[in-house]
């Protein structure tokens, strides 16, 4: 039996390494307790299914994880630029982490407009794997090399891999029947065995996906599985790689529970049939494809068997339009949509709002305006999501923190719908909605009952003694209005988007009722039950951060290292923004200053500045990136010393 040579360090960012060196040539192993992997190239390269499968394989190992896909908005960006560089990159360790991580410490450089748009990322001593092949004279002059990163000392400061994967893909594939054309497009099928055999990835879930995703194109699978095979082995065997790492799973990470990888756009739509189920509701979905929404519409187009029916609009008018008229009719009622498509069923809700009828209205929110940037993220929707309709149309606003809580938003987003009678707005966004983390998948026993019962007969006795039925006669608890089916005997009621008379629902324009329908409206609203917000404040800080939505990862990882390093820092993160929970004023004036990190120029500040008369600060970003944590960590220590 060999002996074996192990010793420990600890890097400067706190990463503790193990390594175990073996005699008779056999490569040393290295232990590390998080990694930062970026697979980034051309947006035809396969960099987003590249990083998918290895996500989905750490998720199967039991690590942590956290990713984050960033590509171009064209379809097929021009080949072998910057514009065209699509990345993935995936943050995974053996404890609890909270974001994609800030820097990458491994880069996949397919070409070198992707080692350009990338480099500027990387700490020094990053390892960088690039494909040699791909580092022409025209391919470098493209982006603006004058000569070979490769060659010119300036990536002197890295670990550099220089590997020709297209030559090596193509000399693993040269028995099958392929033209190089097609043997090349498995180019990063090589990377990602060479990438599972240095981080001790399992291969049995990419085998069998490959398996099943070119069924009918047997030599396409063969080939895609030996070039997968082929870098696996040229990890093993080359002199270039001579170590490999591990991280162990996180054990201690999560309660105790079955899981899998979940997207924040799966998530909801999960929440969605979720919630349907629960309430005993079929579930419509009233959709117009747009980025980064028409996941949900696809997702949901395939769950027929649970009573869900997509309707595929011709625009997003129609798309809320009908799910408006689904909510009449009984269902469970969704449209699902982006910050422009938001604006255009601005009148569609504000007619949910006078009919006072359950819609929930999915905002995956992107970078404006306008057309803006489809494919990054922000969350400048909030102020168009309170106020974007004419005259008085409150509705509830809730937001998910990561994107296993988007499963949780939907059903809490549902149980208000259901049991206020009013379209509520949900405010996911694309960093959220593409990210990927593991998601503890619930117990049927955990589940909200949602529940709700259908007006069956009048409810209003008259001075005369007939009955009748009231449509707009409230619960006097949640002031929500009774929901009567179509068709039901004896319940026919007007509807429509002129002001209704108190009870009756008869049309009225008389001045007294419009302010009292107004104010009852708005009081159903701010009437909602919601929990207090919770405070995460050990140490008796005099500073709060604040946060909503997406930027709960960055804030809260900011705020670990500020603590880390002796800071005191409170940490509170809304859910609800409408109404905000009763305990919010009493929280905030018990700081002396309160920090709102967004991704916009200070909407919720706007709002909180309003409401309680706290002088809040803003830090805000609009890049269409999500914040880095050392990013935060930074402006937060300026705050708490100012």
């Amino acid at each position: 039996m060999t002996s074996q040579v192990s010793r420990t360090t600890e890097q400067a960012d706190g990463t503790v390494v193990g390594e175990q060196r073996k005699p008779g040539g056999v490569k040393a192993v290295r232990r590390l307790d998080r990694v930062i992997i970026r697979f980034a190239g051309d947006s035809g390269d396969g960099m987003q299914l590249t990083g998918d499968r290895f996500t989905s394989e750490t998720a199967s190992f039991g690590n942590d994880l956290s990713t984050l896909p960033n590509f171009p908005a064209e379809i097929r960006a021009p080949a072998g630029t910057l514009p065209g560089v699509s990345s993935f990159q995936l943050h995974f360790a053996d404890h609890d982490i909270l974001t994609p991580g800030d820097a990458p410490n491994v880069l996949v450089a397919m070409n070198p407009a992707a080692l350009k748009a990338n480099i500027g990322d990387l700490p020094r001593g990053a390892e960088i794997i690039v494909n040699t092949d791909e580092f022409t004279k025209r391919a470098m002059q493209k982006v603006g090399y004058d000569t070979s990163p490769l060659e010119d000392g300036s990536l002197d400061g890295y670990s550099l891999h220089p590997v020709p994967l297209t030559t090596l893909t193509v000399e693993a594939l040269k028995e099958f029947d392929l033209s190089r054309k097609e043997a090349e497009r498995s180019k990063n099928m090589f990377a990602l065995g060479l990438l599972s055999w240095m981080y001790h990835r399992p291969t049995e879930g990419t085998e069998r996906f490959l398996q099943q995703k070119f069924a009918r194109s047997p030599e396409v699978m063969k080939a895609n599985l030996a070039a997968f095979r082929a870098g696996w082995n040229f990890g093993e065997t080359t002199e270039d790689f001579a170590v490999s790492y591990e991280i162990a799973p996180a054990t201690t990470a999560f309660p105790v529970g079955t899981y899998r990888n979940i997207s924040g756009n799966l998530a909801l739509a999960y929440g969605l049939v979720t919630a349907s189920r629960q309430a005993e509701l079929p579930l419509f979905l009233g959709s117009y494809p747009i980025t980064p929404a028409s996941d949900i519409l696809h997702e949901l187009s395939k769950h027929k068997n649970f009573g869900v029916r997509t309707f595929q609009a011709e625009d997003e008018i129609a798309g809320i339009g009908a799910a408006l008229g689904a909510a009449f009719g009984g269902s469970l009622a969704v449209t699902t949509t982006s910050g422009p498509g938001v604006a255009l069923k601005a009148e569609t809700v504000g007619l949910a709002v006078s009919l006072e009828l359950p819609l929930l209205v999915v905002d995956i929110q992107r970078g404006g305006p306008s057309t803006g940037l489809p494919t990054k993220t922000e969350q400048a929707d909030l102020l168009q999501a309170m106020f974007g309709r004419n005259g008085e149309a409150p509705v509830p606003v809730i937001a998910p923190r990561t994107p296993a809580d988007c499963f949780d938003a939907a059903l809490e987003a549902a149980r208000i719908a259901l049991t206020y009678r009013t379209p509520v707005m949900l405010l996911s966004d694309g960093y959220l909605a593409n990210g990927s983390e593991p998601w503890r998948i619930p117990e049927l026993e955990e589940l909200p009952d949602l529940r709700v019962q259908f007006a069956s007969g009048p409810n209003h006795t008259l001075d005369d003694g007939t009955e009748v039925f009231w449509p707009y006669k409230r619960d006097p608890q949640t002031l929500a209005r009774p929901w009567a089916v179509p068709g039901t005997s004896g319940l026919e009621h007007r509807i429509g988007g002129i002001e209704k008379q108190d009870g009756t629902g008869n049309i009225s324009y008389d001045p007294a009722n419009h302010d009292f329908m107004v104010r009852t409206r708005q009081a159903k609203i701010d009437g909602i039950d919601v929990p207090d917000i919770e405070v995460d404040d050990p140490d008796g800080a005099h500073t709060l951060v604040l946060g909503w939505g997406s930027t709960y990862g960055p804030i809260t990882a900011a705020v670990r290292r500020l603590r880390a390093a002796g800071e005191p820092i409170a940490q509170a993160h809304l859910r609800h923004l409408n109404p905000f929970p009763r305990n919010l004023g009493a929280v905030l004036k018990g700081y002396d200053k309160v920090v709102i990190p967004e991704m916009n120029l200070g909407q919720l500040a706007t709002l909180i500045r309003a409401k309680y008369l706290v002088d809040a600060h803003s830090y805000n970003q609009v890049n269409g990136m999500p914040f880095k944590a050392e990013q935060l960590a930074t402006a937060l220590k300026e705050a708490i010393d100012d």
